[in-house]
């Protein structure tokens, strides 16, 4: 069964090699500056540049927009799953959860929103999805408000010291 490997930006070279991914989606600053592990092919990369806020209009932060949530379901769905797919944001708290349930639903539409987040939070007590990409994944991929409803009712993760990793694995 292959998955989503979602990480902080410390973990991705490690955890690239060892699930050998040969795809990844970066949600990071605009200006943030990293390598490439080099099992990750350049045109395998998704780099997402956005802050992890919920409101536009942040003085010179970038919110997560709808652009960046159509390159994401574009690039998930380029995917072939032979080999997991790892997405990071900083600490692999909010953005990176909030992208790899976005990701899974893009690649598997039957998944079933509540039983995505449920699984979610087994495999990530401490993930606090970013609502502005929930929220605009859910009206992308029209789940109707079934992805919100999903997140809101696992609530908030437990607090973590930001190296926290996880597998999501998928379903279908």
């Amino acid at each position: 069964m292959t998955g989503i490997v979602v990480c902080p930006l410390a973990s991705i070279a490690e955890l690239a090699v060892r699930h050998r991914a040969r795809e990844m989606v970066s949600l990071v600053a605009a200006n943030q500056d990293f390598h490439r592990p080099g099992v990750i092919r350049a045109e395998r990369h998704l780099k997402l540049a956005m802050n992890d806020i919920v409101f536009a209009g942040t003085g010179d932060l970038v919110a997560p927009s709808e652009g960046h949530v159509d390159d994401l379901i574009a690039f998930a769905r380029g995917w072939d799953r032979t080999a997991p797919i790892v997405i990071h944001c900083w600490m692999g708290v909010s953005r990176s959860p909030a992208a790899a349930l976005i990701a899974a639903l893009a690649v598997d539409p039957d998944e079933d929103d509540f039983a995505l987040a449920r699984r979610l939070r087994q495999v990530a007590p401490h993930a606090t999805p970013n609502s502005r990409l929930i929220d605009i994944g859910d009206r992308a991929l029209k789940r109707e408000g079934r992805l919100v409803a999903a997140i809101k009712a696992i609530g908030r993760g437990s607090e973590t010291d930001g190296r926290a990793s996880f597998f999501l694995p998928l379903t279908g």
